[in-house]
Parts: structure tokens; sequence; C-alpha cells
């Protein structure tokens, strides 16, 4: 980032190679459209080349980048919900972009021991799930299970304590397992609700 600061051309496009599919990855979570996400994604990427001459190496680099992804994708739920559009839904059929819902399919499935689960049904079960969160919590559990961040990393990211992350985190688990319990008691998909503060 200090070469691109310096306006080095090859560095903002190393920069892009690394971090695209991740970002990409943590927005269409959040948004619920790979293709919104490639845009929103360079939109950042746009915030990041023109932020370049202000940037000052405090906090990593992906903490900072993740933290005007999270801007991006604030901006753009609010936009959804003034329009009243409804995120559509990736059939499971489709693509389901990097593997990290393999991981979180393993770890889910390790706590059931009545049965196991394919890993296609698992990981679409999670996607459910994850989408039944509300947009802090999701973020959070994204950056935290995806991008292995912190406490104090996500807590920059998204402008609370670590003390608040802990917290959001642990109110996310809890409402992730109860999304699950209805397919693992019942084989039912997980239900869609949100709490009354929308998380």
């Amino acid at each position: 980032m200090l070469e691109v600061r310096d306006d080095s051309a090859a560095a903002f496009e190393e920069l892009v190679l690394r971090y695209q599919g991740r970002l990409v990855g943590v927005l269409a979570h959040l948004i619920g459209s790979r293709d919104q996400a490639e845009d929103l994604a360079q939109e950042v990427f746009m915030r990041v080349y023109r932020a370049r001459k202000a940037y000052v190496p405090g906090a990593k680099f992906s903490t900072w980048l993740f933290t005007i992804a999270n801007n991006v994708a604030s901006n753009a739920l609010r936009t959804l919900a003034r329009r009243h559009e409804v995120r559509p839904q990736t059939r499971s059929s489709g693509p389901m972009g990097a593997h990290p819902m393999d991981y979180l399919a393993e770890a889910s499935s390790s706590q059931m021991p009545v049965r196991r689960l394919a890993k296609a049904e698992a990981r679409e079960m999670v996607r459910l799930a994850i989408e039944s969160l509300g947009e802090r919590q999701r973020m959070a559990v994204l950056l935290s299970r995806f991008e292995g961040m912190c406490y104090a990393d996500i807590a920059e990211v998204m402008g609370l304590s670590p003390q608040a992350i802990k917290s959001l985190l642990a109110r996310a688990r809890g409402n992730l397992r109860d999304a699950l319990a209805p397919y693992v008691e019942r084989g039912e998909q997980p239900g869609m609700r949100k709490n009354e503060n929308g998380e």
C-alpha cells in the first residue's frame, strides 16, 4: 500500500489480485448477490485508490480494506432497504464462491451426532443460517471465520469495542445454533428470522 501511495500502478494491481477474491466472498455473503458483490468490490478498490495519498500505515492493510468494505456494504444495504428490494437467493446449484462454507459445514456437522450431512447440503444450510443473521452479526462472523480476524481488528473495521465484538459474535453463534436447530432436529430449512434489533 505504501507503493500504491507513491503511485505505483503495479503495486495497486497486486493489491487487487491479492484481495479481490476475499473481498468479493465477504461482500457476496453480506449482500446476497455475487454480481453486486463484484461491483461493490470495484467500488472498494476505487476508494482505496482515491484515498492512497492519505494512507498512514497504522493497522494492518486488510483491516483498513475491510473497514472500507463494511462502509460500502452498509451503504448498499441501506439503499436496497430504501428501494424495498428483496435480496436474491443464490440457488444451491449455482456457484457458492470461495470455500469458507466447507469449513463451517464441517464444524456444524461435528456437532450433529444423529446424522452426518453431505457437504453440499450442509454448506447450503449454513449459508441460509448466516443469511438469517442481521447485518452486523453477519459481518462479524464473516470477518472472524472467513478472514480470521481477531476481536480487535473486527472492532476497528466495524467501529465497535473488542468487548462489543465478543458479545456480537456470542449472540451470532447462538442465533446460528437456533437457525440450524430445525434442520438438525427435523430436517427443515433454517428459519430466516431476525430479532427485534435486526440482528
